[in-house]
């Protein structure tokens, strides 16, 4: 009977050793399917790496458009900037134009009065020759009268002496030298106590004077001055004249 027992025992044992390695080879057919699952998670990052780098590629894009649109703005804003400062430069311009032909058309008024005055006393203020030439040069300079002194300036507004000096006799045919020390070397020496009406003084010495003008009579002579006066009739007793040469 026991050895019965240890037979069915034994038996018993045999066929469970026998499930038993039925059981442990089943991880065999497992890993069989391996393959198909690792295909299909390989599937998987790809398409995740796939999305992830057409997001990325659509953030770059966005970041771009961002920076072209900052960039658009700030060159928008300069520009505004630039057209107002234009704007106004623009306006200023134009003030300053419409300043200059308002004293323009002031100078012009005066000179016709001046011309007038100059005219109607010529007579007595300026005992010019029979050719007139004297009164010619006269007028021309009392017609410039409040124009502006700017050295190396030759007109039509603006002056330094010699360049009026030399205009002014231009006016009769008469060429002058265009520096004042030039000026003073011309013509005839005219001793101050015999000047007349029309004699070129200077100041300095003769042919190194460094200004001059021209004697209108009753002791005054017209110069284009300075950069604060212009072109002014001035009393010769407040400023005398260091010497006279006479052209006409």
């Amino acid at each position: 009977m026991r050895a019965g027992v240890a037979g069915g025992v034994l038996s018993t044992l045999a066929v469970g050793a026998a499930a038993g390695s039925a059981n442990a080879a089943e991880p065999v057919t497992q890993t069989i399917e391996l393959p198909t699952l690792t295909a299909d998670l390989s599937a998987t990052v790809a398409e995740s790496a796939a999305a992830t780098q057409q997001a990325a590629a659509d953030y770059e894009l966005l970041a771009e458009r961002d920076a072209a649109a900052a960039k658009a703005a700030k060159q928008a804003k300069a520009d505004l900037a630039d057209a107002k400062k234009k704007a106004e430069a623009k306006k200023k311009a134009e003030a300053e134009r419409r300043a200059a032909a308002e004293a323009a058309a002031s100078r012009a008024a005066e000179r016709t009065t001046l011309n007038t005055s100059a005219s109607s006393s010529s007579e007595t203020d300026v005992p010019a020759p029979a050719s007139g030439n004297v009164g010619t040069v006269i007028s021309f300079l009392k017609a410039q009268v409040g124009d502006a002194y700017v050295m190396g300036a030759s007109g039509p507004d603006s002056w330094d002496c010699s360049s009026l000096v030399q205009a002014a006799f231009k006016q009769v045919g008469v060429d002058l030298p265009r520096v004042s020390q030039d000026q003073s070397t011309v013509g005839t020496d005219v001793p101050l106590s015999d000047i007349q009406v029309g004699d070129i003084l200077y100041w300095g010495g003769k042919g190194s004077a460094y200004h001059t003008g021209v004697y209108i009579g009753g002791g005054q002579y017209l110069d284009a001055a300075n950069p604060g006066k212009g072109v002014v009739i001035q009393d010769l007793s407040g400023y005398p004249a260091s010497g006279a040469v006479r052209v006409l």
